[in-house]
Parts: C-alpha cells; structure tokens; sequence
C-alpha cells in the first residue's frame, strides 16, 4: 500500500486559497485514478483506488493543516506504510508561482502541515511535491496567514493550473516509477514575466475571509 496524502484546510472559505493547492492537486490525481475523495476515515477524507497495478489511499486531512500528521499517521499505522510509500503534495511560499519542486525527503522548510507530519512519523524521509504559491513580500511574516488564504490571482491563475496538472501526473507517475525520473520529468519552473525580479509575487492579493490556520 502507498499513500498519497495532499494537504489543505476543510471548508468551502479555504477551497480555492493557495494554502489549499495539495487538496486541488489530489483531486486532479484522483480524476485521473478514476475516482474521487470521498470516504472518511483516519479523520480525512480517503479514496482506495488502484494506480498501475498497485494499491494507493489517496488521502485529504481534515485535520486543518497545522495537524496534518494526525491524520497521516493514523493511515500509516492502520496499513503499516513504510515511509518510502508515502508522498506529501503541499503548498510552498519559497516557490514561486506556475513551480513544481519535487524532492525524496528534507526538513518542513516552515511548511507547518509537512512539519506536523514530520514530527507524527518521527522521520523526514518521506517525499513530497512542492508547489509554488509565491509570497507578497518575503521576510514579513506577520502577513504569512491573510496571504496563505487568499486565493491565487487571476494573472497567475494559468501558470498555477499549469503546475496543479503536472502535480497530479508526477504522483501518478510516482506510484511505479523511480523517484529521479520523476524529478527530471516534473520539476518545472514558471515562465518569467516581463519585468520579473525573480520572486514572481504579487502585490495586494485579495485575502479570504476568516480564520488563520496555517
């Protein structure tokens, strides 16, 4: 059994804000699995699906996302995965948006659901897809949570779509394949703009109401 874990915040006020881009990532993983997240269990929303001959729990935390590891590990423990079988996609400020950084195993990088898990399983040699959601002004961290939950922007929204779909088919293709091929294959970066000074950020995003769950 692997799993395929993405993460986010539940509810309809997080559905489309950038902290959210594991959960939309994983449901573009399991329209292509032919199926959809929807069984609760392990205080997440689960799906069992079969993704090249093998066995796959696709999960969606319900946890919020500071506690992702509760749920995690409650899967890991029921079907005895080791952490080699275990993916993590998740949202990523040092990124910029439209990137997809892939990586075998590593610190939380101040990614706090990737560091509740962390922290579950005692281990940080589980891979994970990191995608870029760009930060309004890096260093300033009293803005981290309005900007986390605010939805991408509409000049961004292509590039971002762009690295969801290429999310979604590196965990396919993860399921059998060896991680660097993955790697070589999915790592991308956005398209410059014109007139970017390399953080590809933008100004004055409109921000979600409510809440400040990271």
């Amino acid at each position: 059994m692997k799993l395929i874990a993405g993460l986010g915040n539940p509810g309809k006020e997080y559905a489309q804000t950038r902290h959210n881009s594991g959960f939309m990532a994983i449901d573009l993983l399991a329209e292509k699995a032919g199926t959809e997240i929807t069984t609760k269990k392990f205080n997440a929303l689960t799906a069992n699906v079969r993704i090249k001959g093998q066995a796959v729990l696709l999960m969606k935390p319900l946890t919020y996302m500071n506690e992702s590891g509760s749920a995690v590990s409650r899967a890991v423990s029921y079907y005895n995965i080791a952490p080699e079988d275990i993916l993590i996609i998740h949202d990523d400020m040092d990124l910029p948006v439209g990137s997809v950084r892939i990586r075998k195993k590593g610190s939380a990088g101040g990614q706090k659901g990737m560091k509740s898990i962390i922290s579950a399983l005692s281990t940080d040699e589980i891979a994970r897809i990191r995608i870029g959601v760009g930060h309004s002004r890096r260093g300033d961290h009293e803005i981290v949570p309005d900007w986390v939950l605010s939805p991408i922007a509409k000049a961004d929204r292509e590039v971002f779509d762009t690295a969801l779909k290429a999310s979604a088919d590196a965990a396919y293709d993860w399921v059998s394949e060896p991680m660097d091929i993955v790697m070589s294959r999915y790592n991308i970066k956005p398209p410059k703009k014109e007139g970017d000074n390399g953080n590809n950020r933008t100004e004055n995003a409109p921000v979600a109401a409510g809440g400040t769950e990271e």
